[in-house]
């Protein structure tokens, strides 16, 4: 697509860089990434655990500060936010859904939902409202009042995902989403976080080592020892690989 047709650009990671000091070593978790993602767009990222994928993703929604080069969110550099603006930025702009869930105990699914809402000061009734609708939108249609301990753990990520859309940001990221869930509901999982967002025209970043999120991604990327490299997305048919936009 001629760039001047293409979507504008959401995020950008230039030659970014992130280590931690062991004893006796650094370890360099991401060398030199670069990465545009666009409005709209859906991009999986593969690799093995341990190759600094997830890293990665928390350096995109500056949950981690880069040691070296970038990270532009709509060509804002997140290293000049302050505290304070991070922390806007994060409840605005992005969602967030990790293998853990990280739901709270006691509470319902209706909730937590509503929590990002609140937390930018939405009315209680329409924070419930609109957490109601997401929970709609995931399958969970009169499970609102049920504590989340309670559900399954599909169900559980299920809520985890209407939480992580229902502010509607523009870009969602999901880290190892279906890593606790059994086949059949992980692919059930991958499907929404495919189409959820991009009905509230949100970019998707979807961390995982399962081959099968490629069928869902506009493009797939893969990282190894901290690196990214242009992938390739798995047909459900042919069994082969056919070629896929790399990184930028």
């Amino acid at each position: 697509m001629p760039e001047h047709l293409a979507p504008p650009v959401l995020l950008e990671l230039e030659n970014v860089q992130k280590q931690y000091e062991s004893p006796g070593e650094t370890i360099h978790a991401v060398r030199g990434a670069c990465l545009t993602v666009r409005e709209g767009e859906r991009l999986a990222l593969l690799g093995p655990s341990g190759c600094g994928k997830s890293t990665l993703l928390l350096l995109a929604g500056g949950l981690l500060r880069a040691d070296g080069g970038s990270v532009r969110y709509s060509g804002s550099d997140l290293a000049e936010f302050s505290h304070a603006e991070t922390l806007a930025h994060r409840r605005e702009q992005l969602g967030f859904v990790f293998q853990s869930f990280d739901l709270t105990a006691g509470m319902s699914a209706q909730e937590n939902v509503a929590v990002p809402l609140l937390l930018r000061h939405v009315p209680h009734s329409k924070a419930d409202e609109r957490a109601g609708e997401a929970l709609a939108e995931v399958g969970l249609s009169g499970r609102g009042a049920q504590l989340v301990e309670r559900l399954s753990g599909g169900e559980q990520q299920r809520v985890a995902i209407a939480r992580a859309i229902v502010g509607e940001p523009r870009l969602l990221l999901a880290d190892e989403a279906t890593g606790n869930l059994d086949s059949e509901t992980g692919a059930e999982i991958l499907a929404l976080l495919a189409e959820l967002p991009r009905r509230h025209g949100a970019a998707v970043i979807l961390v995982t080592h399962n081959k099968d999120a490629t069928a869902h991604a506009d493009r797939v990327l893969e990282m190894h020892d901290g690196r990214l490299t242009e992938g390739a997305r798995e047909t459900a048919t042919a069994g082969r690989a056919e070629d896929s936009p790399g990184a930028r």
